[in-house]
């Protein structure tokens, strides 16, 4: 297979660009910055923004499929950012893959598009989308999910995953982040600590998207579908971010705030 990676210098799109060559698939990277780890690996770089047409048309040049991964993500930021990365930059992505008859585009989602600030225990993929967004990054994931997911047809067969709290080797935003405030004795228990969370670790994440992209396949119930993506294996939240900081020889959290306090402060702060 020759496929094509967007945002693969980041965590997630290097994972699955080592998998791809480690099983002898030809890989072109699109990517915003220079990595030099591509060219280590015999990886063809590109170098151009997702919210350049041409750039991403070019790309998509002679692949038999995307694995569009490139996204800005986080809780803060003005709408026109987001909407243009992650929207525009997904259309840029399906209409690319149509000129250039790519046949298959898999798309990392988010969990995240299906939140509506209330728990998510036991749902699965038939769980709507909100009507009411907590902040941009969700919402335009959501709208550029149910984009690749129109755009499936015999000509371009899509599919959508959503990986859940990745982790793993490589991680440069949910460990560090972590630690960083445990270190400054920042983090605080909300609410009783007794809740779970789904996590998948980056190898299975990467994983996930090259058994996608092997079973898109004409009449394959795969087609036109999102999936969640974890280890299945739920833990509980606060036990598990106390075994990394041990790990790291950094002190446990042990101080609590009620839900009602934090989401005071929250409010004040936004």
């Amino acid at each position: 297979m020759h496929a094509l990676v967007t945002g693969a210098g980041g965590f997630l799109g290097q994972y699955i660009t080592r998998q791809l060559v480690a099983r002898g698939d030809t890989v072109r990277a699109l990517s915003r910055g220079n990595y030099p780890f591509l060219t280590e690996l015999g990886v063809e770089s590109v170098q151009g923004d997702i919210q350049d047409a041409s750039a991403v048309e070019r790309a998509c040049q002679s692949v038999d499929a995307v694995f569009h991964v490139a996204a800005i993500a986080g809780i803060w930021g003005k709408w026109q950012t987001y909407y243009g990365i992650n929207v525009l930059g997904t259309r840029n992505v399906i209409a690319a893959c149509r000129k250039n008859s790519v046949p298959r585009l898999i798309y990392t989602s988010s969990p995240s598009v299906t939140f509506a600030a209330s728990d998510q225990c036991g749902i699965d993929e038939s769980v709507p989308y909100p009507k009411r967004w907590l902040a941009h990054y969700p919402h335009t994931k959501a709208l550029a999910e149910q984009e690749v997911l129109a755009a499936n047809s015999a000509e371009l067969l899509t599919c959508a995953l959503r990986p859940h709290l990745i982790w793993g080797p490589g991680d440069q935003h949910l460990i560090p982040r972590l630690l960083t405030r445990a270190r400054a004795g920042q983090l605080r228990r909300v609410g009783a600590g007794k809740n779970l969370i789904d996590a998948v670790y980056v190898e299975n994440a990467a994983a996930a998207h090259l058994l996608a992209a092997d079973k898109l396949q004409a009449s394959s119930p795969v087609c036109g579908k999102a999936y969640f993506i974890t280890n299945g294996e739920p833990v509980n939240c606060w036990d598990w971010i106390n075994e990394i900081l041990t790990l790291a020889e950094v002190a446990p959290v042990t101080k609590s705030i009620s839900y009602r306090a934090a989401y005071a402060a929250g409010a004040v702060l936004e």
